[in-house]
Protein backbone atom coordinates (compact mmCIF):
# COMPACT_ATOMS: atom_id res chain seq x y z
CA UNK A 1 0.00 0.00 0.00
CA UNK A 2 1.71 3.37 -1.35
CA UNK A 3 1.44 5.93 1.73
CA UNK A 4 -0.58 8.97 0.18
CA UNK A 5 0.96 12.36 -1.19
CA UNK A 6 0.64 15.11 1.00
CA UNK A 7 -1.83 17.54 -0.77
CA UNK A 8 -0.50 20.92 -2.28
CA UNK A 9 -1.47 24.16 -3.68
CA UNK A 10 -0.06 23.15 -6.90
CA UNK A 11 -1.93 19.99 -6.93
CA UNK A 12 -5.00 22.03 -6.11
CA UNK A 13 -4.45 24.67 -8.48
CA UNK A 14 -4.21 22.18 -11.09
CA UNK A 15 -6.58 20.45 -10.80
CA UNK A 16 -8.82 24.12 -11.03
CA UNK A 17 -7.53 24.64 -14.07
CA UNK A 18 -9.94 21.87 -15.48
CA UNK A 19 -12.51 24.21 -14.21
CA UNK A 20 -13.92 26.67 -17.17
CA UNK A 21 -15.60 30.10 -16.60
CA UNK A 22 -18.97 29.13 -18.71
CA UNK A 23 -19.31 33.14 -19.54
CA UNK A 24 -15.82 33.53 -20.73
CA UNK A 25 -14.62 29.92 -22.14
CA UNK A 26 -11.03 30.38 -19.52
CA UNK A 27 -10.38 28.36 -16.86
CA UNK A 28 -10.83 30.02 -13.05
CA UNK A 29 -7.02 29.77 -12.32
CA UNK A 30 -6.34 32.11 -15.61
CA UNK A 31 -8.51 34.03 -14.54
CA UNK A 32 -7.32 35.01 -11.53
CA UNK A 33 -10.25 34.41 -9.61
CA UNK A 34 -8.75 32.05 -7.35
CA UNK A 35 -7.56 34.19 -4.52
CA UNK A 36 -5.97 31.86 -1.49
CA UNK A 37 -5.69 28.07 -1.64
CA UNK A 38 -4.96 26.84 2.26
CA UNK A 39 -4.55 23.43 3.27
CA UNK A 40 -4.76 22.68 6.80
CA UNK A 41 -2.59 19.62 8.40
CA UNK A 42 -5.71 17.21 8.50
CA UNK A 43 -5.80 17.70 4.46
CA UNK A 44 -8.85 20.04 4.82
CA UNK A 45 -8.98 22.96 2.19
CA UNK A 46 -9.75 26.35 2.16
CA UNK A 47 -10.67 27.55 -1.40
CA UNK A 48 -11.51 31.77 -1.56
CA UNK A 49 -12.05 33.12 -5.07
CA UNK A 50 -14.20 35.82 -6.81
CA UNK A 51 -16.44 36.06 -10.14
CA UNK A 52 -16.01 37.82 -12.81
CA UNK A 53 -18.81 40.15 -11.30
CA UNK A 54 -20.75 40.05 -7.83
CA UNK A 55 -23.95 39.53 -9.83
CA UNK A 56 -22.65 36.25 -11.75
CA UNK A 57 -25.43 33.90 -12.60
CA UNK A 58 -22.82 31.29 -12.61
CA UNK A 59 -21.12 31.82 -9.38
CA UNK A 60 -23.23 28.62 -7.48
CA UNK A 61 -22.25 26.65 -10.74
CA UNK A 62 -18.50 27.26 -10.03
CA UNK A 63 -18.15 27.14 -6.71
CA UNK A 64 -19.92 23.49 -7.35
CA UNK A 65 -17.78 22.80 -9.62
CA UNK A 66 -14.18 23.29 -7.59
CA UNK A 67 -15.94 20.96 -4.46
CA UNK A 68 -16.14 18.73 -7.07
CA UNK A 69 -13.11 18.72 -8.79
CA UNK A 70 -10.88 18.75 -5.60
CA UNK A 71 -12.97 15.78 -4.13
CA UNK A 72 -11.02 13.79 -7.02
CA UNK A 73 -7.85 14.41 -5.29
CA UNK A 74 -6.92 11.52 -2.92
CA UNK A 75 -6.17 12.07 0.72
CA UNK A 76 -7.83 15.50 0.40
CA UNK A 77 -10.30 16.56 3.38
CA UNK A 78 -12.62 18.88 3.58
CA UNK A 79 -13.43 21.20 1.44
CA UNK A 80 -14.50 24.76 2.31
CA UNK A 81 -14.76 27.37 -0.95
CA UNK A 82 -15.77 30.86 0.17
CA UNK A 83 -17.16 33.13 -2.48
CA UNK A 84 -15.44 37.08 -1.67
CA UNK A 85 -15.29 39.90 -3.73
CA UNK A 86 -12.39 42.22 -2.15
CA UNK A 87 -10.80 42.93 -3.94
CA UNK A 88 -13.12 43.11 -7.35
CA UNK A 89 -11.92 41.10 -10.08
CA UNK A 90 -10.69 42.59 -13.07
CA UNK A 91 -9.35 41.51 -16.33
CA UNK A 92 -5.62 42.87 -15.14
CA UNK A 93 -5.67 39.78 -12.89
CA UNK A 94 -5.64 37.58 -15.92
CA UNK A 95 -2.45 35.34 -15.48
CA UNK A 96 -1.74 36.62 -12.20
CA UNK A 97 -1.31 33.02 -9.77
CA UNK A 98 -1.90 33.08 -6.65
CA UNK A 99 1.46 33.23 -4.48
Amino acid sequence: MTTPQPITASAVLLALRAIQDPEIGTDIVELGLIYLVEIKPDAAVRIAMTTTTRACPASAFIADAVRERLGTIPGIGRITVDLVYEPPWSPDMIGKLVA
